[in-house]
């Protein structure tokens, strides 16, 4: 007897071969039989009229905290996301000294935008290693996780503060080495770093004071395991980024080993930038290199108040300073005095005069301003004889900073040029950023949003196309084995969704983070059932189940995983 069978399913193998309909059989946390299946089991799923895929995977996100208190990474299990890789942008929890607890929460708060309030009540710090925060993060573990470590908690573990001050010498790049094999043989997938990122006082975090050989010898170790080197690279600056690239080519080719950059985005500024960064991967494959962009599907959209530092404000000195280090106190202070507020309005006029009028007011707590609810600044300032600037200001102090505004379709929004892109075969769909931004945006349903935009409305990708990239692709780059299709062995990880409702949610406002902490989602639509080794992990109608994640690819797996062509 069979522990699950899915019947009458139409299968989306992963392949990207045309779809067929079938029923699957699953026996402990593997596929056992694909085919017309007469045999009973313990539990059947009817699966009529629906695609059944593989599970699906969020190669970058910042899940790292909140599996601490989350095992199941909501809402991305829901949204059909059956693994996620944390530790990006050179970030991971481990392996971390307590000396430098508060240092990394600092970069954490600074860069992926997560509250301090949140560790301080979320997270019970009992792990210094990378092997005993896997062993803490696999306690109700109902998401697979496939983990990087992060360069800049390599550095400061070897070199303490000296991490963020300078380059290190040979006898501190030999012992990062021995702590990046520690690491790899407790189950980390690779090695983040990045060159773009500040900590909290906006000096650069310590990975951007490696030098080429203290990368060269990290690499050296992930190419003993064959194991990915992700990135963030100068992503504002063309030439910058094409120069990180063709570093990342020379690795890949010296040690044989996987590498991907993130973001990449295509706004009507940087097409051509694009384009040319596309053709240097491309050269650089054409070499034997295999250096993989990362680019999201969604459009970027920034969400943001006074209360919190938002990176919308970063080309902005005297705003962003004042908020980033301001009291509630001192921010409105700073914004009801005459001649700085008069100061600020200019430089906000100067930086980004057309982005404050299409601003749109998302929710205030007085009831004398829930009639601009859903306005934009244009409109409003028209309503209040004032400039859009001018609103936005007023509006923030009269709600005492808790005013929260929306930046909708910043850019990524060219239907043909993002489509392009993310139908290119050397294209990684990624930079999701699951688990960071939480006040910014809304980091979950890329996929729904993937099938509902791109394969439905624009009928720009096949459904098994884009099935494919987000699952045998992802696998297949990062090295995962036994994942990433659905063929017998394989491990069980499936989704069961609609082809023709398969969405994301509406972004909306939610308080379930540790300290009164709040965050953007969005719910799944579409997605019926996500099942996680074998083991029923959600339903659309039960929700959230037993537990049954896996750490992602294992301890010791010193093995060359195959790569996509």
């Amino acid at each position: 007897m069979f522990d699950l069978v899915i019947r009458n399913g139409t299968i989306v193998d992963g392949s990207g071969l045309p779809a067929y309909r079938a029923d699957i059989a699953i026996t402990g946390n593997r596929i056992a039989r694909i085919g017309q299946i007469a045999g009973k089991a313990r539990k059947e799923i009817d699966a009529s009229g629906r695609a059944v895929a593989p599970g699906f995977i969020d190669p970058h996100t910042h899940f790292d905290a909140q599996l601490l208190w989350d095992g199941a990474a909501r809402p991305a299990l829901s949204h059909g996301v059956t693994t996620i890789v944390p530790g990006n942008c050179s970030l991971s929890l481990a392996p971390l000294k307590a000396d430098h607890r508060m240092k990394l929460v600092g970069m954490f708060n600074q860069i992926e935008e997560m509250p301090y309030k949140a560790f301080k009540e979320g997270v019970v710090w009992d792990w210094e290693t990378f092997s005993e925060y896997i062993t803490r993060i696999r306690k109700g573990l109902a998401i697979n996780v496939a983990p990087l470590v992060g360069h800049s908690v390599i550095r400061l573990w070897v070199m303490g503060d000296a991490a963020m001050e300078r380059t290190a010498n040979p006898g501190e790049i030999e012992s990062m080495k021995s702590v990046l094999r520690e690491c790899l043989d407790a189950g980390a997938i690779g090695l983040s770093t990045s060159y773009v990122d500040m900590d909290e006082r906006l000096q650069p975090v310590p990975s951007r004071y490696a030098d080429a050989a203290e990368v060269d010898a990290l690499a050296s170790v992930l190419g003993e395991y064959g194991r990915i080197l992700q990135i963030v690279p100068e992503f504002y600056d063309a030439d910058l980024t094409i120069a990180r690239l063709d570093q990342l080519a020379e690795l890949s080719l010296k040690y044989s080993i996987p590498t991907t950059f993130s973001p990449l985005f295509v706004n009507a500024d940087n097409t051509d930038a694009v384009e040319r960064v596309m053709a240097r991967v491309d050269e650089q494959f054409a070499r034997g290199a295999r250096v993989w962009p990362q680019v999201q599907t969604r459009p970027i959209d920034i969400s943001f108040s006074f209360a919190v530092p938002s990176l919308l404000f970063i080309r902005m000195r005297s705003w962003y300073r004042i908020i980033r280090f301001g009291t509630p106190e001192e921010i409105m202070a700073a914004f009801r005095d005459a001649e700085n507020r008069k100061n600020l309005v200019a430089e906000a006029e100067a930086a980004m005069s057309t982005l404050w009028p299409m601003l749109r007011l998302r929710q205030v707590k007085t009831e004398a301003n829930q009639k601009y609810v859903g306005k934009t600044l244009g409109e409003i300032a028209k309503l209040r004889k004032t400039t859009p600037v001018e609103a936005m200001i007023d509006l923030s102090l009269e709600e005492e900073l808790d005013a929260h505004f929306l930046a909708a379709d910043m850019g990524h929004n060219s239907n043909e040029r993002v489509s392009s892109l993310l139908k290119h075969p050397r294209v990684h769909i990624g930079a999701s950023d699951g688990g960071a931004h939480i006040l910014s945006f809304s980091t979950y349903g890329d996929t729904g949003y993937l099938f509902a935009h791109f394969v439905r409305s624009l009928s720009a990708m096949r459904l098994e196309d884009a099935v494919k990239k987000i699952t045998s692709d992802t696998a297949a780059i990062w090295g995962i084995p036994d994942r990433g299709l659905l063929r017998e062995g394989y491990v069980a990880d499936i989704v069961v969704f609609d082809p023709a409702t398969i969405d994301r949610g509406e972004e909306v406002f939610v308080q379930d983070v540790p300290g009164d902490g709040s965050r953007y989602v969005r719910e799944a639509r579409g997605v019926e059932t996500v099942i996680v080794s074998g083991g029923i992990a959600w339903t659309a109608a039960g929700g959230y189940q037993d537990a049954r994640g896996e750490v992602l690819p294992g301890a010791a797996a010193n093995t060359r995983p195959l790569v996509a062509a």
